[in-house]
């Protein structure tokens, strides 16, 4: 029960790691606020898992891309809740896509719902606790894709990057007001983000033998990084990036 009377706030909440994450929070004893968008089914499912685990969930749609989402996000989530303690920085999208002809609407989608829904977001969740007194974990989903390229994500990486590098600069702004800032890298995680990409057999099997765990993650994976991270058992990580990837990184032969 490393997080028994903490609120936690989680991004695109509705599926894959939002959701495991979502389950793992309330098994450790958190009461939760979910966005999500356009998912009402996912959601359902989310809520009823977490009901299951006899812990309180509320949700709230929206876009994070929107900067009015996330005051809203927040707001609700503090209201019902009665605080926000941990916040998770997780929506975010995939489009695969060649680089020399990516859309711009492609482009300008997955910038401003995995880069700038973050920071919106992030921001919000910060200011309220700077407002409660009492410290806080903001954790953000980045991805392994922040420290190497892809040839079909060249609109993906960036993002990625740029939420971790947002982490390392809130730990800075604000580490004064007890709020601690970390960022989980997953590597290749069987979601519907990448369903797709990964029914090809070939290409499965070619990415489970560069894994030295031998398997591609799961979302619960990732979800038990960032209870560690939320948790007091981190108290004094900040700053800080995890790879959850199963030692793909590091394997360079």
């Amino acid at each position: 029960m490393l997080l028994e009377g903490k609120n936690v706030l989680i991004t695109g909440a509705s599926r894959g790691i939002g959701r495991a994450t979502a389950i793992e929070c309330a098994r450790h004893g958190a009461d939760v606020a979910l966005n999500w968008f356009k998912d009402r089914e996912g959601m359902e499912e989310t809520l009823a898992e977490v009901a299951r685990l006899g812990r309180h969930a509320v949700e709230v749609e929206g876009d994070v891309a929107r900067p009015e989402s996330a005051e809203r996000f927040v707001s609700a989530a503090a209201a019902a809740l009665g605080g926000v303690d941990v916040f998770v920085s997780n929506a975010g999208i995939c489009p695969f896509h060649a680089f020399l002809d990516t859309p711009l609407e492609v482009f300008e989608r997955t910038m401003a719902v995995n880069l700038h829904g973050a920071y919106y977001m992030t921001q919000a969740a910060a200011r309220q606790m700077k407002q409660q007194g009492t410290g806080g974990a903001l954790i953000a989903i980045s991805s392994i894709s922040a420290l190497v390229g892809g040839g079909m994500q060249a609109h993906y990486t960036p993002t990625k990057a740029g939420v971790h590098s947002l982490m390392q600069s809130c730990a800075i702004a604000l580490g004064p007001y007890g709020i601690r800032c970390n960022s989980v890298m997953p590597g290749t995680i069987a979601t519907d983000i990448n369903r797709e990409d990964l029914a090809d057999p070939a290409k499965r099997a070619y990415m489970e033998k560069r894994i030295p765990l031998g398997r591609l993650g799961e979302a619960r994976d990732v979800a038990g990084c960032v209870v560690f991270l939320a948790s007091d058992l981190a108290r004094y990580v900040t700053g800080a990036s995890v790879l959850v990837d199963g030692g793909l990184f590091v394997n360079l032969q």
